[in-house]
C-alpha cells in the first residue's frame, strides 16, 4: 500500500550559495525545509568564484554601451569577454534585451530595486558567519580596482564620484599610496587604483557554503541527494522523491542555477535566462609578494583574490553553452600579461582545475527572484548571476514569502 509520504512546508532545489541561504531563512522563520542536490553543497557553480560580498556595488551590471567597449569584445581577444561565435548568435536576443534593460533609466530603476540588499548584504552574513563557526573566512579589508592607464583611473574616479548619495567608503590611490598597501606590486605597471572600503570578502566560497548547509542540518534541517528533476505537482502542491522516500510540500523553491530551465520547462514554463561561464585556478606566491586585498585589473579583465588555497585568478566571462567544452584561452592570457605582482609569480600554480568552467544564470533585466502560482502549490525561482549570488542571497532570502516580482 502506497504511503502519504513525508510532509514538510517546502522543497529548495539546489544547494549552492542561493539554496542554502533559502532554505536557513526558511528555517528561521519556523518552517520544516527539505534541502536537495544531486552533489555535495556548494560544489557547483558556487565554489569557483572570487569571494566578494560586494557592498558597494549599487549599480547593476550593465551591458556596454559604449562603441569602443563593443569594438575591443566584438574582437574577441578580452580576457574579459570571450564568447563562441555559433552561440552568440543563439544568444543574440537575451543580449538584446539585456542591452534594452541596460539603458540608463531602466537601469536606476533596476539599482533602486536591489538596493535594500546590497545594504544589508554585510549584516545578513555576519551573522550566519558567527553561527557557522566561518568568521575567520571572511575579510572586511574592501577590494582594489587596480588602473593601468591614466585615463581609465579618471574616468574610474569621476564615477566613484557620481556614488556620492550612496555614501560608500573608498579611497583613490595614486601608485606610490597603491604601493603603500600593496608592498608586492611592481613599480610602473598601473597607474593607481579605487580601494573600495566597504565590501568583504571570504576565503573559501566553498567552504562557506558547506558550513551554511551544516548550520541548516544541525538546526533540523533535511539535506538529502536526489535529482531535481522527479519533482512533481499534484493537486496538494509538490512531490519529490529523495533519500528513499517520497517527499511532499506545498511550495517548492528552483535555486538550480543555470540548470533551471531543465527543471521548469517540463513544467510549462521557460525564463530568459543566459549563461555566463567563467574560469578560476590558484597560485603560490612568497609571503612579501602576495596581494593583501582582492586586486581587480580593470582594464586586463581579471581579479587576483587571496584564499584559503592560494591566490585566486578569476577570469571575465565567456560566453559559451552550458555544457560546451572548456576553453583555456582567458586562463593563458590571464597568465601572460604583465601582472602587477614579482616576476614568476604567475609561474607555480596550485590547482587549475583543469581549466574547468563555471556557469551562472542571469536575467535579462538583473532582478534575481521571480515568483508564480502552479495550480494548488506555488514555485519560487531564483536565478542571479554568480557575482551577485555571494553579495545578495542573504538579504534575498528574507524576501522569499513577499518575492520583487518584475514581469
Amino acid at each position: 500500500m502506497k504511503t502519504a509520504g513525508r510532509q514538510t512546508d517546502a522543497i529548495v532545489l539546489g544547494a549552492g550559495i542561493v539554496g542554502v541561504s533559502i532554505a536557513l531563512h526558511l528555517q528561521e522563520r519556523g518552517r520544516r525545509v527539505l534541502l536537495v542536490d544531486r552533489g555535495e553543497p556548494g560544489a557547483e557553480t558556487s565554489h569557483g568564484n572570487a569571494g566578494l560580498i560586494e557592498r558597494a556595488s549599487v549599480v547593476p551590471y550593465a551591458f556596454p554601451r559604449g562603441l569602443s567597449t563593443l569594438a575591443a569584445f566584438a574582437s574577441n581577444r578580452s580576457i574579459a569577454v570571450r564568447y563562441r561565435p555559433a552561440t552568440l548568435l543563439r544568444m543574440a536576443p537575451w543580449l538584446a534585451r539585456y542591452w534594452w534593460n541596460s539603458a540608463p533609466g531602466r537601469l536606476d530603476r533596476l539599482g533602486q530595486a536591489i538596493l535594500p540588499l546590497i545594504e544589508r548584504c554585510l549584516d545578513e552574513h555576519r551573522q550566519w558567519t558567527k553561527a557557522a563557526g566561518t568568521e575567520s573566512l571572511m575579510r572586511d579589508e574592501g577590494w582594489i580596482e587596480l588602473y593601468r592607464s591614466r585615463r581609465g583611473l579618471q574616468q574610474a574616479v569621476k564615477a566613484a564620484a557620481e556614488l556620492a548619495a550612496y555614501r560608500l567608503a573608498y579611497d583613490v590611490l595614486d601608485e606610490a599610496a597603491l604601493q603603500a598597501r600593496e608592498p608586492g606590486l611592481l613599480a610602473g605597471i598601473v597607474a593607481g587604483a579605487v580601494h573600495w572600503r566597504d565590501p568583504a570578502t571570504v576565503s573559501d566560497p566553498g567552504a562557506v557554503t558547506r558550513a551554511y548547509a551544516a548550520l541548516f542540518t544541525a538546526r533540523g534541517g533535511e539535506l538529502r541527494h536526489a535529482d531535481a528533476a522527479g519533482l512533481q505537482q499534484d493537486s496538494t502542491g509538490w512531490r519529490l522523491s529523495a533519500g528513499g522516500e517520497d517527499w511532499r510540500a506545498p511550495e517548492a523553491v528552483v535555486a538550480l542555477g543555470p540548470w533551471s530551465n531543465d527543471l521548469c520547462e517540463p513544467l510549462g514554463y521557460r525564463f530568459p535566462l543566459g549563461f555566463k561561464r567563467g574560469y578560476h585556478m590558484h597560485y603560490a606566491a612568497a609571503a612579501d609578494t602576495a596581494p593583501r586585498h582582492p586586486l581587480c585589473d580593470v582594464e586586463a579583465g581579471f581579479v587576483l583574490t587571496p584564499m584559503a588555497r592560494g591566490i585566486r585568478l578569476t577570469t571575465g566571462i565567456e560566453l559559451a553553452a552550458r555544457d560546451a567544452p572548456s576553453d583555456s584561452w582567458q586562463l593563458d592570457q590571464a597568465e601572460r600579461q604583465p601582472l602587477a605582482v614579482p616576476e614568476g609569480f604567475s609561474l607555480r600554480w596550485l590547482h587549475r582545475d583543469g581549466a574547468a568552467p563555471g556557469s551562472a544564470s542571469l536575467l535579462t533585466d538583473a532582478l534575481a527572484t521571480l515568483d508564480w502560482p502552479a495550480g494548488e502549490g506555488s514555485l519560487y525561482l531564483w536565478a542571479a548571476c554568480e557575482h551577485a549570488a555571494f553579495r545578495q542571497i542573504r538579504a534575498a532570502a528574507r524576501q522569499y514569502l513577499r518575492p520583487e516580482i518584475d514581469a
